[in-house]
């Protein structure tokens, strides 16, 4: 038992520099994936009933967002023709949460079973 303790102290960047708030680093993996901020993935993926209204959030899930791209999924072929005919629509709601520019375009996928 002749160990000795150390105190825990977290461990600093190269160079001596204090940590970093995780979300920051999620920002930095996120953008070399190609995939926005943290904070975009969140106010897309959490808002989205909120950003389409019940009726449709209740029949779709955002999948992805990557490079501007926004993969939406769906169960039923007529709900994907559905979110094809409102993209426009879906463009400037998520524009007006995220800002403008950050999403340029919605695919829609027929999915046999969407993640909860």
């Amino acid at each position: 038992m002749g160990a000795a303790m150390s105190t825990w102290r977290p461990a600093t960047q190269p160079g001596g520099s204090d940590p970093r708030p995780v979300g920051e680093s999620l920002d930095r993996v996120a953008r070399k994936l190609g995939a926005p901020g943290a904070s975009l993935l969140a106010a897309v993926f959490t808002g989205w009933e909120g950003i389409v209204g019940d009726a449709v959030a209740a029949q779709t899930r955002p999948l992805s967002l990557r490079r501007g791209v926004l993969v939406v999924g769906t169960e039923q072929p007529a709900w994907a023709s559905q979110l094809r005919y409102l993209a426009p629509d879906l463009l400037r709601r998520l524009a007006a949460v995220v800002g403008e520019g950050l999403v340029e375009r919605v695919e829609v996928k027929v999915v046999p079973q969407l993640p909860a």
